[in-house]
This record gives C-alpha cells, sequence and structure tokens, in this order.
C-alpha cells in the first residue's frame, strides 16, 4: 500500500462500514442536509457545494465497436469533506477520489486515483465546466458538450460527448428520498448524451459509439444506519424512453425503492417507495461472493416487466471501495441496454 493511500484512508470519514455501506448512513453534524424545495442554481449547481459531505459527478455509457461488439465505460469523481467548507492549500477539508473502469464481454477494467482539495489536482469548475482529478478530465464550454478522459495501466479512453435532451431532476424536483427516516440526497440527471471515441485496450484501440448517462448528485447522510447497499438502475430503453430505478437494501431484509420514468421527450414521473421493484433471477461467482446478475425489473404503471441482465458478470470494481459495476441488456416488455450498480454485497 503507498504511503498516499494509507494516509487517505486514515482520513477518510466514511470508515465506520456499520453505518450502511461505506458509512454513508454516518452522522453528519455540523453539515448542511438537504431540504425540499431547493432552487437550483445553474451552472453554480454543476459545481461542488463544501458545504455537505459527500458529492459525486458519475458518468456511465454504453458503446458499441465497429463490428457491433458491446463495451461498458464508467467515470467518477467523488468528494467528501472532513468538516464543512474550504480552505486554501493543505488547509482544505475536502479529498476526491475517483474511479475508471471499461468493461467488455470477456474483460473488465478499473482503475483509481486520489487527491486532497486545495492544492490544484482535483476539483470542479463551472465557468467553463471542468471536473478532474491529475490528467483525468470531464471538461466542456457546459455541460452540453463535453470531452471525457481517463487512463490505466492497461486501459483508457478520450471521448467526446453532446447532449440531446434536458436535464433530469429525480424524486421531488431534484429532492430524491433514500429512507423511511427522511434522509435524502439532491439528485440530477443528464442521461441524454450521445457519444463517440476511442477505448484504448491491450489488444489495441477501438474507435466507439454510444450513449452515456450523467449523475450529479450531494448530500451529507444519504442513507440510515440500518441500510447495507443499494441496487442501482440506470436504463435506456428502444422508442427513447428511459427509467432510473434503485432500491436500498435494510438490514432487516426490508427494501426502500424509488424511480423516475423519463419519456423521451425529458418528461419525468417520479414514483415513491413501492412502485418500482428488483428481483434477482440469477447470481453468480464473482470474487468469491455470490452477486446478482440478472434481475427481473418492474415498474408496473409504465407496464414495464423486464429481465435485466449483465454484459460481463465479472464487473467487479475491487477499488478501495469495493462494488459491482457494469452495462447490462434489457429484454422482456421493453428492450434496451443500461447501467447496474451494486453495493455492499461481502
Amino acid at each position: 500500500m503507498s504511503v498516499r493511500l494509507l494516509v487517505f484512508l486514515l482520513l477518510w470519514p466514511f470508515g465506520v462500514m456499520a453505518q450502511g455501506f461505506s458509512g454513508l448512513g454516518a452522522g453528519a453534524e455540523g453539515f448542511d442536509k438537504p431540504a425540499p424545495n431547493l432552487v437550483f442554481n445553474f451552472p453554480t449547481d454543476h459545481g461542488a457545494h463544501p458545504k455537505y459531505r459527500i458529492e459525486w459527478w458519475y458518468l456511465t455509457a454504453n458503446l458499441n465497436g465497429p463490428d457491433g461488439t458491446a463495451y461498458g465505460l464508467q467515470w467518477t469523481l467523488f468528494r467528501t469533506a472532513l468538516v464543512p467548507g474550504e480552505a486554501e492549500g493543505w488547509q482544505s477539508p475536502q479529498i476526491w477520489f475517483a474511479h475508471a473502469a471499461v468493461t467488455t464481454p470477456d474483460l473488465h477494467f478499473a482503475t483509481e486515483r486520489f487527491a486532497r482539495g486545495g492544492i490544484g489536482q482535483a476539483g470542479v469548475d463551472i465557468n467553463p465546466f471542468r471536473a478532474w482529478i491529475d490528467e483525468w478530465a470531464l471538461d466542456g464550454v457546459d455541460l452540453e458538450t463535453l470531452t471525457l478522459t481517463a487512463n490505466g495501466s492497461d486501459f483508457g479512453y478520450n471521448m467526446s460527448l453532446q447532449a440531446e435532451g434536458p436535464l433530469i431532476f429525480h424524486g421531488d424536483n431534484g429532492y430524491s428520498v433514500k429512507a423511511a427516516g427522511g434522509q435524502a440526497s439532491y439528485y440530477y440527471s443528464q442521461p441524454f448524451f450521445q457519444v463517440k471515441g476511442t477505448l484504448k485496450l491491450p489488444t489495441g484501440d477501438i474507435a466507439v459509439t454510444g450513449s452515456a448517462w450523467l449523475d450529479h448528485e450531494w448530500s451529507s447522510q444519504p442513507l440510515s444506519e440500518d441500510q447495507s447497499g443499494w441496487d442501482w438502475f440506470s436504463l435506456s430503453l428502444l422508442g427513447g424512453a428511459k427509467l432510473m430505478g434503485f432500491q436500498l437494501r435494510q438490514v432487516d431484509g426490508s427494501l426502500y425503492n424509488s424511480a423516475t420514468w423519463i419519456s423521451p421527450d425529458g418528461a419525468t414521473t417520479s414514483y415513491g417507495d413501492g412502485n418500482f421493484s428488483a428481483t434477482s433471477l440469477l447470481t453468480s461467482d464473482v470474487v468469491d461472493r455470490e452477486l446478482p446478475t440478472q434481475w427481473r425489473v418492474k415498474l408496473p404503471d409504465r407496464g414495464v416487466d423486464v429481465v435485466v441482465t449483465a454484459l460481463n458478470p465479472d464487473a467487479w470494481m475491487g477499488l478501495s471501495i469495493p462494488y459491482w459495476e457494469g452495462p447490462v441488456t434489457v429484454s422482456g416488455s421493453h428492450t434496451g441496454q443500461g447501467y447496474l450498480e451494486m453495493t455492499g454485497y461481502e
């Protein structure tokens, strides 16, 4: 373990694993907490919110090569605060880390970076927009037209993204409740990106095209203490509709769920607890644990009853905070593709 990583983990405020997945159910004394009826202010709210404890800019993409082979891509920048607020230089209480991954039908590549705030190593600018850590970057004049870069020891990518639809606000106009106790986050997405670029793999460069989904979410205590992890789906369906749905797993075996139905024109309908369901159909042995890699997903109000299947069951993110993240296919009442994230599986 490098000295840099050791220092990061010693400072990492999510280290109390009993308090929800990765400590996301830990208390947030002194930090701001989300409340209903926020009036979002753009482009400012595309940037960081240092008065809140945690935040992420999370991009996933479903891609195809010239021969039709399917690929998946992930790029995520995370921010966490030791105490509320910002300061200059090494006095900054902001810690940043990032994940990058590429998934093929047979292989999965993943890597991570770490940084302290205040020293120019990582951050998010808003005018023009730029989210970065070291040379990894998601940047553009605004959030409509972007370029994306990242690399690891055995993979990398360079992408161009163009938004072809509006921003989407989840929950109650961006106030997304995560638990019966009222824990919540601010959460919006840009799920309408069209993408083209190059994947750099050990077998060579591959030109790809496809679609991407960007989430931006911030909070201070988004989970309750008795929630151990989540299953999150972002599905793009044939015909242009999209579905975001998640379920949070309670330690007693019960679930809390929420969903957003997105029409092709960007109109949204939010669904609270009890309207969306995801049931495991098939598990796979992944890094010595049984993980659900095929699901039955239902949203009855929209006639959705689909089977969601992992492109590559071995898309395990074996990083400092381990989880499963990978592209999926959709069949049944609707067809399409998307991404699945699963956390908290031991």
